[in-house]
């Protein structure tokens, strides 16, 4: 894949605490506080983006277009550039990225948010599923990500030991991470729907997230140690679960190759894998070693904002090169059951 032909980093990230429920805050309410908090971080003013894009759920909020209304957290002056995808954050990061490569723009801003917290978000993700032959009956996401993680045991690839340890490390991991909402050792809990017990399972809650890009020179002026995006990609795998393999996924793997992550090692891999058994599918069509730190916020096991915890997984990447902590970062994003729908990026800094 031949490289961008302009470079374009991620140069602030910024995220909200993550809750069980904000029954006192309106959408806009949740988000406005970390939009002027990316925006701190760089120095610019709403008047300095030249891109805005969010990503929402419709389905999540309950009500149509309800994206319109938090767009008050932006501002209603000036007039913006403005655009939304109805999926996770990092897809919105996706269109910005290209946005921004093709020169329209120098700068863009980022955010997605979702509150689970209303209403059965089990139930509400059934939508995704095939309206004629699947979604009749009903199955929930953690019914479908426990059909993944069996098809795992069966092949041999994990057992109920090995996905009990995982879930240790994450939330172990997420100890330092101040926004994670699930944090330290917890025990398993019951079968939820077996084999997954509570533990293999992400937490319920509401949170927010939001990132500035901004392309060559700019880049270095707004931040010590931009994350430059080398590549992106994003794969899907068929909509029908009976025709795909569940214990591999080469939608994630051929966006990998796509975005030059087996080009040269990573050190970090910040994965958005919501139950245990997923994160063994990624680390495996990933090819991550123990030499790579695997989620070290703690990932969508310590928290699980739906349709902002992939745009987290990309801030994390960044903001671990931006500190310093890493050099070159795989960040993945998915959207669907059972994996159905994969971005991966790879970040880097520059060298020290």
């Amino acid at each position: 894949m031949s490289a961008p032909a302009r470079d374009v980093a991620v140069v602030a990230f910024a995220q909200s605490d993550h809750r069980r429920r904000t029954d006192d805050l309106s959408e806009v309410e949740m988000v406005m506080p970390v939009l002027h908090e990316v925006l701190r971080r760089t120095g610019l003013k709403t008047s300095d983006i030249g891109f805005t894009c969010s990503g929402s759920s419709d389905y999540l909020a309950g009500r149509a277009f309800s994206f319109t209304m938090a767009l008050d957290g932006v501002g209603a002056w000036p007039p913006i550039s403005e655009s939304h995808v109805e999926m996770d954050g990092a897809w919105a990061l996706y269109e910005a990225w290209v946005k921004l490569l093709t020169g329209e723009a120098d700068t863009a801003l980022v955010y997605s948010y979702g509150k689970s917290s209303p209403g059965s978000v089990r139930d509400v993700l059934t939508r995704q599923l095939d309206p004629y032959y699947v979604a009749p009956l009903w199955p929930d996401s953690v019914a479908l990500a426990a059909l993944q993680a069996q098809a795992l045991i069966d092949a041999g690839d994990t057992d109920e030991a090995a996905l009990a340890g995982l879930a240790a490390r994450r939330r172990a991991d997420a100890t330092a991470n101040p926004y994670a909402q699930v944090t330290g050792a917890r025990p398993q809990g019951d079968h939820v729907v077996a084999p997954l017990r509570t533990g293999d399972c992400p937490p319920i809650g509401d949170g927010a997230a939001a990132v500035i890009l901004a392309a060559g020179d700019l880049a270095r002026e707004l931040c010590a140690r931009p994350a430059w995006i080398r590549g992106m990609d994003h794969r899907i795998e068929a909509h029908s679960l009976g025709v795909r393999d569940l214990t591999d996924s080469p939608s994630t793997r051929l966006a990998a190759e796509r975005a030059g992550a087996f080009e040269r090692p990573v050190d970090t891999a910040e994965l958005h894998a919501p139950f245990t058994s997923q994160e063994v599918v990624l680390a495996k069509a990933l090819g991550l070693g123990d030499d790579v730190r695997i989620n070290p916020s703690g990932g969508a096991l310590a928290a699980n904002p739906v349709m902002a915890a992939g745009l987290l997984r990309l801030g994390e990447a960044a903001a671990r090169i931006h500190r310093g902590d890493s050099d070159r970062a795989l960040a993945h994003a998915t959207s669907g059951p059972c994996l159905q729908q994969n971005l991966v990026a790879v970040l880097e800094g520059d060298p020290r």
